[in-house]
Parts: C-alpha cells; sequence; structure tokens
C-alpha cells in the first residue's frame, strides 16, 4: 500500500502553483465530514466532496419487515425465504409481516393481501416476486424506508434486462426508499455469532457465494457484524456500504468482493471517509484481464473500468486490493483485530534456519522491512541460544531452547526491541512436544505484549491440538497457513496506518471556482476537435506550463525570421488540427542550423502534407531543447471515475516501455511524487551515468497544473498528451515540447 508522505513546497514552487488556482498539500491531519446541517460543499465541476452515508440501521436492524409473496407450501422456493426471514427477524427483535393475495396465514402469522392492507408503516420490505416494479410503486406510497428485490433476468442478462434495470432505478430514486438489488440473495439475513468479541469484519459482496470464505471466519473466533450481498446495485451500491460501516464502532475493518463499480467517484468519496476514520478496507476487484472483466461484465451488468485506473484509485485511497478469497479473509482478518504498530520492523523467528532464510528471503522481496537486531540484544539471546547460531534477523534458536523455559525468554526479549513492530514465527510442521509448547509461548507472549505476533501454521492437517485449541484460541495471535497470506496481510497492516497516520482527504483542497486558466482555456476549446500542436500549447500556456520558444508561419521567409529570433539551432514541425503522431509521416525537422536549410525544410514538410492530404495552420520554428529526461504527461478519460492523469517516461518508446503512473483527481504533491516513485524508470530522474539529476520539482509542478485542468475542463477535454515532457536538470525547470488535445 502507498503511503502518505505530505512535504512542504518551497516558496517559490508554491507560489508558482498557487498562482495557477492549485491549493497544494502542506499540513496533515485528519479531517472530518461536514455536519448533517451544512450545505454539501461540491468542486468545481460540481460533484459532491463528500460521501452521502446513508441511514442503513433499520435496514440491519428493522423494527417492523413485510414479506412480499410469502409462502409456507413446502417444496416452494419462497418458503425457505420466509422461514429465514421469520426467523431473522427474531433475533433482530423485527415485527414481521407476510403478504399474499389469497394466503389468510403464512406460518401462524397473519397474512396480508397488498401492500396498502399492511397495519403499519414497515421499515424494510423483502420482495419475492418475479417482477418487482409494481410492488416498487405500492411500496413508496406507503413510505417504506428499504426493500430488497431477489429476482434475476435484468442487467446481467443483456440489453434487455438492462433496459428493465433502469425503468427499476428509475422508480426507486422517485420514490423516497432505498433497493438492494435486484438479483441479490439472503445473505444480510444470515445469524451471525454473538459470543464473539472485539471488533469486527463488515463484508460487501457483489456475488454472495463469494463471501462465504470471509463468513466462516466466526468458526475460527473471528466476529462479523454485518454482510451487504449488493447484487445489481440499481439503488444501494458497495460505495453506500463502505460509508456506512466505516461509521459503524464495531467494525474493524470492511473486506469486499467487487465485480464491478457502479460509479468511481462515488467508491473514492467512500473509501476517503473509511481512510478517514482508520477504517481499512480490503477489496477483491474482478476485471484484471480480459476473460475476468467480461465475466463480471456478463454477470453484473457493470463496468469493470481500466483495470490500471481501478488499481490506481485504489492505492490513492487506501483501499488494500488483494486477488484471492484466502487473502481476503486472512488480510481483513488481521486488519480487524490488530493494534497500532509501534514500529515498521519484522523479525523473523524460527526453529530452523531453512525456514527462516526462506521466509525472510519472500518478506524482503515483498517489501517487508527486516531490520538486523543490534549487536547487544543479539548478546542477549545468545545466552539462550547457541552462539553458532544467527540472531541478526532472521533468529535461527537451532530447536531445543523452545521446548523448555528460554523459549519464552527469547520471544520476550525479541519483542522488548524497540525496532521490532511485528514478530512472524514461521512453525512448517507440527513436531510436539516442541512446537506445542513454541506456539503456547507465542500466544503467552501476545498477550502480554502491545505488538503484533503472527504464526504460520504449515501442517496441511491443520486438526493439531496446538493449532486448534492454542494459536486459534488466541485473540492477540493471528495464525494463518500459508506463507504468502501472511506476507500480504502483515504488508497491508503496516502500510494501512503507515497510510492512514498522515492521511488527508484530498477533497478537502480540490477547487471549488474556476481560476483564471479556466477562462482562458475554454475559449481554446473547439467541440468535437482535435487541437493543432500550436493551439494545444496554448491551452498548456493557458495553465502556466512552460512550452518552447516557437512561432507559426505560413511561409518560408516567414521561417527564417523566426528561427533568427528564437535562435539557432531550430526544429520545424508541421502543425495543423487533424496530425497525430507526425514523426511516423516525416513532419518534423530537428537540428536546423541555417537558412538554408530553413527553406529546405519548409518546402518539404508542406509539400508531405499536401501529399497526405493533411491540413496545416501552419509551420512550427521551435527552439531546439536537447538536454533531459523526456516524460510524458497526459489526461484521459476513464468510464467509471472520469479525468485521469498519467505521468510516464515519455518519447518515441513510450508505447513500448509502458512505465506509466495512474491518479484520479483531484490528488496532492504527495500523490504527484509517488507516481514518480512508482516508475520502473525513475533513477532516469536521480541522474545515471554522469547526468545530473533532473528537476524533479518541476516536473511534480507540470502534474499538478494538469490536475487542475483535467479538473476544470472536465469532460470538455477528452484526451491531452504532452510528449515530450523535457524535465532540464534541476533548477532548470521542464519544457512541453510536443502536445496533442482532443476536444469532446
Amino acid at each position: 500500500m502507498l503511503g502518505s508522505t505530505h512535504g512542504t513546497l518551497t516558496t517559490d514552487f508554491r507560489a508558482r502553483v498557487e498562482a495557477c488556482g492549485e491549493s497544494p498539500r502542506t499540513a496533515v491531519h485528519s479531517s472530518a465530514a461536514p455536519s448533517a446541517d451544512d450545505a454539501a460543499p461540491l468542486d468545481v465541476s460540481g460533484r459532491p466532496l463528500h460521501a452521502d452515508v446513508p441511514d442503513l440501521d433499520r435496514f440491519f436492524r428493522p423494527e417492523s419487515v413485510a414479506v412480499i409473496g410469502a409462502s409456507d407450501t413446502e417444496g416452494r422456493p419462497n418458503t425457505g425465504i420466509t422461514r429465514q426471514l421469520i426467523a431473522w427477524a427474531g433475533r433482530v427483535g423485527a415485527r414481521i409481516h407476510p403478504v399474499h393475495p389469497t394466503r389468510p396465514t403464512v406460518f401462524g402469522l397473519t397474512c396480508h393481501a397488498s401492500v396498502a392492507d399492511l397495519p403499519e408503516q414497515v421499515d424494510l420490505a423483502v420482495l419475492l416476486v418475479a417482477d418487482p416494479l409494481p410492488v416498487i410503486e405500492q411500496l413508496a406510497e406507503t413510505k417504506v424506508k428499504f426493500a430488497v428485490a431477489f429476482a434475476s433476468g435484468f442487467a446481467e442478462t443483456g440489453e434487455t434486462g438492462a433496459a428493465a434495470q433502469e425503468r427499476l432505478g428509475a422508480a426507486v430514486r422517485g420514490s423516497g426508499l432505498r433497493l438492494l438489488g435486484p438479483n441479490t440473495n439472503l445473505n444480510a439475513f444470515e445469524e451471525f455469532r454473538e459470543d464473539l468479541d472485539g471488533p469486527a469484519i463488515a463484508l460487501i459482496t457483489q456475488s454472495g457465494h463469494q463471501g462465504r470464505p470471509v463468513y466462516t471466519l466466526q468458526e475460527l473466533g473471528i466476529r462479523l457484524s454485518h454482510w451487504a450481498p449488493t447484487g445489481n446495485e440499481a439503488d444501494l451500491e458497495t460505495s453506500d456500504f463502505i460509508s456506512y460501516f466505516a461509521e459503524q464502532p464495531e467494525v474493524g475493518a470492511i473486506a469486499c468482493y467487487v465485480e464491478g463499480l457502479k460509479d468511481g467517484r462515488s467508491f473514492l468519496l467512500a473509501a476517503d471517509r473509511a481512510a478517514r476514520n482508520g477504517v481499512p478496507v480490503v477489496a477483491v476487484k474482478v476485471g484484471r484481464t480480459e476473460t475476468g472483466a467480461r465475466m463480471a461484465a456478463s454477470h453484473t451488468g457493470k463496468l469493470t473500468g481500466a483495470d490500471t485506473v481501478v488499481d490506481a484509485a485504489m492505492r490513492q485511497f487506501g483501499v488494500i486490493r488483494v486477488d484471492g478469497l484466502d487473502e481476503l479473509q486472512d488480510t481483513a482478518a488481521l486488519l480487524a483485530r490488530a493494534r497500532k504498530p509501534k514500529a515498521d520492523g519484522v523479525v523473523v523467528y524460527s526453529i530452523s534456519g531453512g525456514t527462516g532464510a526462506h521466509f525472510s528471503d519472500l518478506a524482503t522481496e515483498a517489501g517487508l522491512t527486516l531490520p538486523p537486531l543490534s549487536q547487544a540484544k543479539q548478546d542477549e539471546l545468545h545466552q539462550w541460544i547457541p552462539g553458532y547460531l544467527n540472531v541478526a534477523n532472521p533468529v535461527d534458536n537451532g530447536g531445543h531452547p523452545v521446548g523448555d523455559w528460554r523459549g519464552r525468554k527469547i520471544i520476550d526479549a525479541i519483542l522488548a526491541d524497540p525496532s521490532v513492530g511485528v514478530l512472524i514465527c514461521p512453525i512448517t510442521g507440527p513436531f510436539p512436544p516442541m512446537s506445542d509448547r513454541l506456539a503456547q509461548d507465542l500466544v503467552d507472549a501476545a498477550e502480554q505484549s502491545d505488538k503484533l505476533v503472527c504464526v504460520i501454521w504449515g501442517s496441511p492437517v491443520g486438526t493439531e491440538d496446538a493449532y486448534r485449541t492454542t494459536l486459534l484460541g488466541s485473540s492477540r495471535v493471528a495464525t494463518f497457513r500459508t506463507f504468502g497470506n501472511c506476507i500480504t496481510a502483515v504488508r497491508a497492516y503496516l502500510g494501512h496506518h503507515r497510510f492512514t497516520s498522515g492521511y488527508r482527504s484530498p477533497f478537502e483542497d480540490a477547487p471549488r471556482t474556476p481560476s483564471p486558466s479556466y477562462r482562458k482555456a475554454q475559449a481554446l476549446m473547439r467541440p468535437s476537435q482535435q487541437l493543432s500542436e500550436h493551439a494545444a500549447k496554448q491551452l498548456l500556456r493557458a495553465y502556466g506550463i512552460r512550452v518552447p520558444r516557437e512561432q507559426l508561419v505560413t511561409s518560408a521567409a516567414a521561417a527564417v525570421r523566426a528561427a533568427g529570433l528564437v535562435g539557432y539551432p531550430v526544429v520545424m514541425k508541421a502543425s495543423g488540427p487533424q496530425l497525430g503522431h507526425k514523426t511516423e509521416l516525416g513532419l518534423v525537422k530537428i537540428g536546423l542550423t541555417s537558412a538554408s536549410q530553413i527553406r529546405d525544410a519548409y518546402r518539404e514538410l508542406t509539400d508531405i502534407a499536401r501529399y497526405e492530404n493533411v491540413p496545416l495552420d501552419g509551420i512550427l520554428v521551435c527552439q531546439m531543447v536537447e538536454r533531459g529526461v523526456e516524460m510524458v504527461v497526459g489526461v484521459t478519460q476513464d468510464d467509471l471515475f472520469g479525468p485521469t492523469v498519467t505521468v510516464g517516461l515519455g518519447g518515441v518508446l513510450v508505447e513500448v516501455l509502458h512505465d506509466a503512473a495512474v491518479r484520479v483527481p483531484p490528488f496532492g504533491e504527495d500523490q504527484a511524487r509517488a507516481m514518480l516513485r512508482e516508475l520502473r524508470g525513475h533513477a532516469l530522474l536521480e541522474g545515471v551515468r554522469g547526468a545530473p539529476p533532473a528537476d524533479v520539482d518541476a516536473l511534480v509542478e507540470v502534474v499538478l497544473r494538469i490536475q487542475r485542468m483535467a479538473l476544470e475542463l472536465g469532460d470538455e477535454l477528452s484526451e491531452l498528451d504532452i510528449n515530450p515532457l523535457m524535465v532540464l536538470p534541476r533548477g532548470q525547470g521542464a519544457v512541453a515540447l510536443d502536445a496533442l488535445a482532443i476536444c469532446r
């Protein structure tokens, strides 16, 4: 997970960015949502800056429930559902009202012929009917707060079903009630164990069966508090439940299985609320591959979005993305229960040197920090561990010390080290009585420590008493079955607390009014057209982004005069509204140093344009900028999240290297710098093979200005590409050598 490091801008950098209307992130604090009495703040494009948190208390704990289509005829699907709902209503203390047009009673309860005949206003209506639309209209008249539609045959079936779902959603939007589904199930009405304590996991799934592994964590002593099976999300969606669960005091972590996001902005606002409240969100998101994306769309009728954007957006707002359901359950369980870490250092402690070395390799490769223990600490450990064994980290005890009083001494000594925040003990297989005593010592030490103790129980059997009773019976030891899941969970645990400890909502500083740059830019936009390079650079100038000295000319003589003003050597390029990749057409000439070369280049460029039937608005005579690192900075429109900003290595190999990082606006300086650190070629900016370090501050400034442009122009700007952006040596700035802009 990405950590949040908020630096302080230099005075000059701050002044340049704020002159463009940008608000740099310079303070680190937790921000609170506005009170219910405040008007919802909007950003410059009119979008909300805070998540709207639905009041779902009466959904999960209603006082009265209506079951529309209730049945007690054995063998019918509705009968089993009705029976389960009656049992659930008894557990939550709700009055239940069966509704069926031809039944006087259902399971001994008075049955009402229609919604209109209900004896009271109900909080929740469960619809066991094939077509929920007519019932929704009836429920709206009786002011029902919530409804659940189990029926399938909607967006998951194709265009016809999608149209039916849109009609259902429209009816709900005008009714005042909130709908879960359609194409959902009974998971919201499961029986949760009430004998478990501690922080709980709240579960959100679009496919109910995919939540079963997390639900069964209760059998291992992990508490669950809620389950929201969102189905097709015609109304209530994953984001609504994240926002709600993030406000519940009993929720220690939110686990999600997401097939498709209904609205990217709502998801980010919900993730932002969870981050501000310090509640971790762990998610499996389907759609990493083309095949997965197709399957997700066919199942839920949702857009999966470009996965690189989804991945970046989740990291940006602290959502922990995992791949498997096993990782989801283990990571969520650890994050829900573990206390805040005292340090980032991880120590690996094992009976076997081979086991410790193997695990340490995997942990280090995954980015965990395994600090060498101090010499004083090693000397202390060698009181109980033979001197020929390595105790620097990993700590190898050789086996025998765990069988007696020395075992606990070793564990306590490791946990007492201030550089240690996590102790991980891989037990690759049961070796009683040695492994039994080791497990008990780890549990006893964890109970006395404020640091995290993790155990990997490697036995494939899992019936051993040391595992089933000792380890799983502890609320302080996090127990895993695989190395990989332990590493994933510990990395997420440390990363989450780094992220939230310095988290400031980027929405707090999002621009709310247009800047002077926006008004200049609007005059340059041409709806449904691609701008020429010259016009695109004017757009950049409007936002204070530096471009080369250049002039647009329409004759060879004017080109010679322009070269004298710009200064030799120069670059000459064709400029026109239909030109994209000019180099491939031979429409760029570089390194021109004389008037004769200028005249020849002008004739050649115009001849090629005529031959290729490419209309020109002129020829650009440009300052030649050679020394620097070529980068690309751009804006694209994502179907889910709207405008996104990309930065990466640029030049002619940009489509070959694919070395880029993405963020969804709004974001601050910390995220702009984090984008650069994500690049495989980041070292080029630091200076390699004798090259000077690049002006990273200037590059960050360009990224923030492009973000401001993306926010203010919104969907008016379909695409923007600065390639290359030449980042000059430190202190010399960055220059946009070429630009492409497409208006929507």
